[in-house]
């Protein structure tokens, strides 16, 4: 493999059967599982009004995980900036990276539900200059210590701000993209990237962003790819489980678009495990096969972040944690190894 990977976590925070308290114990024991086990970052998603995402409020949610971690870098993937009031954000942002001694990465975006952004009054016309200008009022506000801003719908003149993050200049900024147009953006203005297309378009999508970040002048930047990830002992077994819990995932996905009568921004998702492995996107087998795949999947990408989706659905937890710790013994060190020369 040319180029090894940094091996992070993502999580939509989906309901299963458990009731909510059980929930958030059983996540919060598995962000404790994946510190010990030296994952480099979770991120977790922000949803509202629906089964997919239990985590609402990501920072209520992060600073508990933020507690119970030491190593774990922590974020959203992403932050919905139009639903937020900047300064709100920026400084409970500047808490959790202080809180955490600087592991805080922030995912940014404007929201890939209309439904959701309907809801909290986002204006569809808006929603990209709005998000434009949160992000604006953020990166100047983690410079400053008086924050002066005149923009077209937030004015700001001479605020002071107590709060400033730990990380310098600011912590890293992610986005997730599904064009190389997007990722050569995002490249441009140092924001790490991880997209969940398939080897083929990830191969596509990727490759701007890794040639300029590789030139000298450029930061060292993460460009990663988000997969479903499944391991047992067999391959049968990890198919077993993977097909069980998916449905329930792919159901509360589309609960909000089936009920409005819509759909995703970016395409339904594959309706079945089957298909999500037919497409590239999902992954279930033994140590064996699943590194098989990775390698490959890192030689086609040129990746050089692996983000896997572990638990989703209605997968018990005893499930999962075996799946995660497989994974951790048996295939991380082989992709996260030094490249021989």
């Amino acid at each position: 493999m040319a180029t090894p990977f940094k091996i992070g976590i993502f999580d939509h925070m989906d309901r299963g059967t458990s009731d909510t308290a059980a929930f958030y114990a059983q996540r919060l024991a598995l962000t404790e599982l994946y510190d010990r086990l030296g994952f480099y970052s979770y991120h977790v998603a922000e949803h509202h009004s629906t089964p997919l995402g239990l985590a609402p409020s990501p920072n209520v949610y992060l600073s508990m995980v933020a507690g119970r971690t030491q190593r774990l870098r922590i974020g959203a993937l992403v932050y919905l900036l139009p639903f937020y009031h900047p300064l709100r954000l920026l400084e409970e942002l500047c808490m959790l990276d202080q809180m955490s001694a600087g592991r805080l990465d922030v995912g940014i975006g404007r929201g890939v539900s209309p439904v959701e952004a309907g809801f909290h009054g986002v204006d569809p016309k808006t929603s990209q200059a709005v998000y434009e200008e949160t992000l604006a009022v953020l990166l100047a506000g983690f410079a400053t210590q008086q924050l002066t801003f005149d923009g077209d719908f937030f004015h700001y003149d001479d605020i002071p701000l107590e709060m400033s993050p730990h990380q310098r200049p600011h912590p890293p900024l992610w986005y997730g993209v599904t064009s190389a147009e997007s990722a050569e953006r995002c490249a441009r203005r140092g924001f790490n990237i991880l997209t969940s297309t398939g080897p083929d378009e990830a191969a596509a999508v990727l490759k701007p962003h890794r040639a300029m970040s590789r030139a000298p002048e450029s930061p060292d930047l993460l460009a990663g790819i988000i997969r479903y990830i499944v391991v047992a002992d067999t391959d049968a077994a990890a198919l077993e489980i993977a097909a069980a819990a998916y449905p329930r995932w792919y159901d509360s996905f589309h609960t909000l678009f089936r009920k409005y009568g819509t759909g995703p921004v970016y395409g339904a998702r594959p309706r079945t495990f089957a298909a999500a492995i037919e497409n590239g996107s999902g992954i279930a087998g033994s140590p064996g096969t699943v590194l098989r795949v990775l390698e490959a999947h890192a030689r086609q990408t040129d990746a050089n972040y692996l983000v896997g989706q572990f638990v989703f659905g209605d997968m018990p937890y005893a499930d999962a944690a075996r799946s995660i710790e497989l994974f951790a013994r048996d295939v991380m060190p082989q992709l996260t190894r030094p490249a021989r020369a």
